[in-house]
């Protein structure tokens, strides 16, 4: 599963570096819960459009990184985004022919299934909180999916990934 190797790697590698840009850039404190996790859109792109060279070991090392940027617990992510990654891989196939709106849906399902992981774990470490804006990712992911996908295909499209 090499992202470099083959035609178009490096607009997987770009893509993925600006997910991490968009995570740390900052936001106001009313807008920062509904933040989108843009480096699981973009896993679960990538694993729909080219699930042999994007995969479980690709999610797991971004879930790495991600857990140092955000200064969680580590492993945290790592364990989200590889059972993301898994499930997109399982699934891609089917997922690949809905309508956008459906794949919103899926989308949303996914990234409830990584924020779920993350409270489980803050729950875990005693920090959990009960309100309602711990799913508010999910909701702004699916809203947003359309868009990240055609930019994503774009891209893809752009550079002949393979």
């Amino acid at each position: 599963m090499s992202l470099v190797r083959h035609q178009g790697g490096k607009a997987i590698v770009l893509s993925f570096l600006v997910a991490f840009m968009l995570m740390a850039v900052p936001l106001p404190e009313w807008a920062d819960p509904w933040r989108p996790p843009w480096v699981t859109l973009a896993l679960i792109y990538w694993c729909l459009a080219v699930p042999d060279r994007v995969g479980v070991g690709i999610g797991w090392v971004l879930g790495l990184f991600l857990d140092v940027l955000t200064g969680t617990l580590l492993g945290q992510h790592a364990l989200g985004l590889t059972l993301v990654a898994f499930i997109t891989l399982r699934f891609h196939k089917r997922v690949r022919v809905l309508p956008l709106w459906h794949q919103s849906v899926s989308v949303l399902l996914l990234v409830v299934l990584d924020r779920s992981i993350a409270l489980w774990v803050k729950g875990i470490q005693g920090l959990a909180t009960a309100d309602g804006v711990v799913f508010s990712p999910a909701l702004t992911s699916a809203i947003l999916w359309p868009w990240v996908f055609i930019v994503l295909r774009d891209v893809r499209r752009k550079y002949r990934v393979a």
